[in-house]
């Protein structure tokens, strides 16, 4: 076990632009705990409404399932480097397939898998990464050049798919656009890159449209995954820091949660959302919080 702690970044307070979180609000209410260990690279970390837990081990091409209880299983073998999840209302685990370039449904019943996308304008995406899915069905997913298959796009880029299955490219600009998110009220879609200093929030006009970008100085280069709380507050894994970021809706640092191992991404799981779950490396973590994740399915 390990002691949590947090790296007060800036000041908490009440401000003309937004309430601010407080630091006990963000601050971890127990010890960091190592939940499973002995993994190669850990990714994609997707809680479902029945307290599972799911995660990705990219080299050994694993999706594995964490039970409420703590029991650790093999969910799909040979996931062709299946990095970013998240659980849909249909029941499905959507999944960024990076090794076969496209973005799939994967029941989580029967475990058939359906091909929602993969190309754009008749060529292959690079590697899709990370993805977040919005109330209409719609999937927002990144796609920066990691490890990318041959007649592939030229261009790293963020797509959306709508849900009757149309493609568009919505941002062409960032370089190795990584870890994603939509604010709770939707209005908001954010995108951290891994090779751009910079944490970018783009408006949200409607659905698969999106406005100019603010750009928020608060990371450096090495920016990963990201999770929401039902406050709008971010949690960026950061692998230069050694933790997790966590960051208000209006850009302002508000602390670093550190980590032992170098983080990959995060999510808001358990059976009330207030656990911190964080892939890092060969392990996976849990830090419980004081304050609840946000799902669009499972937060009120």
């Amino acid at each position: 076990m390990t002691r949590p702690w947090i790296v007060l970044l800036a000041a908490l307070s009440l401000s003309g632009s937004g309430r601010h979180a407080t630091l006990d609000e963000i601050t971890p209410v127990g010890e960091i705990q190592k939940v499973q260990t002995g993994f190669s690279f850990t990714e994609g970390p997707a809680p479902d409404g029945d307290g599972n837990l799911y995660f990705t081990d990219i080299p050994k091409n694993r999706i594995h399932r964490l039970s409420p209880s703590g029991e650790l299983s093999v969910f799909l073998e040979e996931s062709q480097r299946c990095n970013g999840l998240m659980v849909d209302g249909r029941g499905r685990l959507i999944a960024c397939q990076g090794g076969a370039g496209r973005v799939i449904a994967i029941d989580l019943k029967t475990k058939e898998i359906t091909v929602l996308a993969d190309k754009y304008n008749g060529k292959r995406f690079l590697a899709p990464n990370d993805l977040t899915l919005d109330r209409q069905g719609g999937i927002y997913f990144t796609d920066p050049r990691f490890g990318a298959g041959a007649n592939a796009q030229e261009t790293e880029a963020v797509y959306y798919i709508s849900p009757s299955g149309e493609v568009t490219r919505l941002i062409d600009d960032l370089k190795q656009p990584n870890g994603i998110h939509l604010a709770p009220d939707e209005k908001t879609l954010y995108v951290l890159p891994t090779g751009t200093v910079g944490l970018f929030a783009y408006p949200v006009e409607a659905p698969g449209k999106l406005g100019k970008p603010r750009k928020f100085d608060v990371v450096s280069s090495g920016g990963d995954g990201m999770a929401v709380d039902t406050a709008g507050n971010l949690y960026l894994t950061q692998m230069s820091l050694s933790g997790v970021l966590v960051v208000s809706p209006e850009g302002k640092r508000l602390g670093l949660i550190k980590t032992p191992e170098i983080p990959a991404n995060c999510v808001f799981g358990g059976a009330d959302f207030k656990t911190l779950y964080v892939t890092a490396r060969s392990s996976l973590y849990a830090i419980p919080m004081p304050v609840k994740g946000y799902h669009y399915l499972y937060s009120k």
